[in-house]
This record gives C-alpha cells, sequence and structure tokens, in this order.
C-alpha cells in the first residue's frame, strides 16, 4: 500500500502463502510442513497440512515458540520460512536445511531474514531484536552468538514488504499463484513465471 488497497494487498498476500507452501511441499522429504497463522482461518485449506495459531509477543515470541513446539513434537531442525518470499528459489531453502550450524539466516537484502533454520535453541535468542528493521539480521547474529550458539548465513534473497518491492517482483519471474493475480489486475502482461 498505497498502490495496492488493502483488499488487494491482502490478496496478493494470500497468493505469496500459497505459492511458498507449494514451494515447502516440494521439500516434504527434508522436512514436514505446518502453517503457523495469527488467527483461525479456513484460508489455503487446499494444502494438507497441520495447522497452528501463533502464540502472543512479538516476532521472536512467536517463533521461539514454533520452533520449541517443534522439538518438542520430537523434530530436530525447524525452518520458518516467511509468507513474503513467494519468489526465493528452493535451492536456497535447501542449503539452509543442509546448514549444520545451530542456526542459519537467509538474508534479505533489506537486512532482515526470509528464513531460519534452528538445530538448537535458547530462550534469549531473540532478545533485543528491532524486528523489521534494518538491523534484525545482525542483532539476531548477535543474540545467537551470545547464548553460545553457531550461525550460519544464506545466499540473499529479498522479502516483498513495499512498493518499490513490487515493482521489482512484477519484473521478475513469479511462481504460478502469485503470476495469476498479478496478470488479473493488470501489473503484468506477458511476463513468464516460475
Amino acid at each position: 500500500m498505497p498502490v495496492l488497497s488493502a483488499e488487494q494487498a491482502a490478496e496478493l498476500h494470500i497468493c505469496f502463502v500459497e505459492d511458498v507452501l507449494a514451494k515447502l511441499l516440494v521439500l516434504k522429504n527434508l522436512a514436514s510442513v505446518e502453517l503457523h497463522t495469527d488467527v483461525l482461518t479456513e484460508a489455503w485449506r487446499e494444502f494438507p497440512v497441520p495447522r497452528a495459531v501463533q502464540c502472543e509477543g512479538d516476532l521472536g515470541q512467536r517463533m521461539l515458540y514454533a520452533i520449541e513446539q517443534a522439538f518438542a513434537n520430537g523434530q530436530e531442525q525447524a525452518l520458518i520460512v516467511g509468507a513474503d518470499v513467494p519468489t526465493v528459489p528452493i535451492e536456497y531453502l535447501q542449503e539452509i536445511l543442509a546448514s549444520p550450524a545451530d542456526v542459519t539466516l537467509g538474508p534479505t537484502e533489506d537486512g532482515g531474514y526470509y528464513a531460519i533454520s534452528v538445530r538448537r535453541a535458547h530462550r534469549e535468542m531473540f532478545q533485543g531484536v528491532a524486528w523489521s528493521s534494518e538491523v534484525a539480521l545482525e542483532q539476531t547474529t548477535q543474540a545467537c552468538q551470545a547464548q553460545g550458539l553457531t550461525v550460519a548465513l544464506g545466499r540473499p534473497w529479498y522479502d516483498i514488504d513495499g512498493p518499490a518491492d513490487l515493482v521489482r517482483l512484477v519484473t521478475e519471474p513469479t511462481p504460478p499463484r502469485t503470476t495469476e493475480w498479478l496478470k488479473k489486475h493488470g501489473f503484468l502482461t506477458g511476463v513468464k513465471h516460475l
């Protein structure tokens, strides 16, 4: 927004989540997939994945809760991928999953990160992180290292946060559901999808 209305932004977000879920399901031999939302929703029912409602708190508290739940359920590793990276190459996610570090982050060009893989966690691994800022990646790295966790970085990518990112999105190949939405609303004419 303001390039998109609130309704259009919500519709595009739904497409982003669909494309990210479809991508993650390709990795199901490497990881089980769950969908964590902030409220109960009927959206994305075509994806047969377990669902959970996020806990209260900031992004770090919600991610830590999801990570702890994964470990409590017997998982040896947790991967969290943001919904705002529908174009991230699947190879980047595979590399993050394959990293032996306690924590592996997929950096975004704006100073945040699009994914985090955790093999070993600590209750204070997100302590002091300024979320949605240009220092979120740096502060997460520092907080993890301060707790004795090893940290590695994956390859950088970009996320879709604002109008400039939307301009970039429509100039590059996009995944199927995002492509359909962009075409339907006149943002794409003849651009191929991923």
